[in-house]
């Protein structure tokens, strides 16, 4: 099953259960999907990477909206963008405690031969293509510039 076929599932259950926010949050992930089918031009769909790539930017959006809200001290507003991230947020896999990051940073850095800071850019050019949709962008490249700045790894 296809995420936009899975998608159209849920939209009809929380249609059935009149889940506005829920329905609000897979409509909105629909339609991205849409939006993107549309620029490929192709009748056969988007690949699971982008579909997650989708997932991913939704995500982050959602996690800033949320976060500009309670600065803002809206948090009504806050309330509905976190109710949309948990809906988007079960669709995307599991994503690494820090740890299992930390691990998988370091088996990237020996690979690609990394010795110090200035390396930075070898390792989250492999680090964000591996990890894409595992971890937040942010917290993969604050663990590579911590990693990499203590050069005993």
């Amino acid at each position: 099953m296809t995420l936009k076929e899975r998608i159209d599932a849920d939209i009809k259950q929380a249609m059935l259960a009149k889940e506005k926010g829920r329905l609000q949050a897979l409509r909105s992930i629909k339609s991205q999907i849409l939006l993107a089918e549309t620029e490929k031009s192709g009748t056969e769909g988007i690949s699971t990477d982008t579909e997650m790539k989708l997932l991913t930017k939704a995500a982050k959006q959602r996690r800033d909206s949320a976060a500009l809200y309670a600065q803002q001290g809206r948090t009504d507003l806050e309330e509905v963008e976190l109710a949309e991230l948990a809906v988007i947020e079960e669709y995307l896999p599991k994503q690494l405690d820090e740890g299992d990051l930390r691990a998988r940073l370091l088996e990237i850095i020996q690979r690609v031969g990394a010795t110090g800071p200035s390396d930075m850019g070898k390792v989250m050019g492999i680090a964000s293509k591996e990890l894409a949709g595992l971890a937040d962008g942010r917290a993969v490249s604050s663990a590579v510039g911590s990693l990499l700045n203590n050069t005993d790894f």
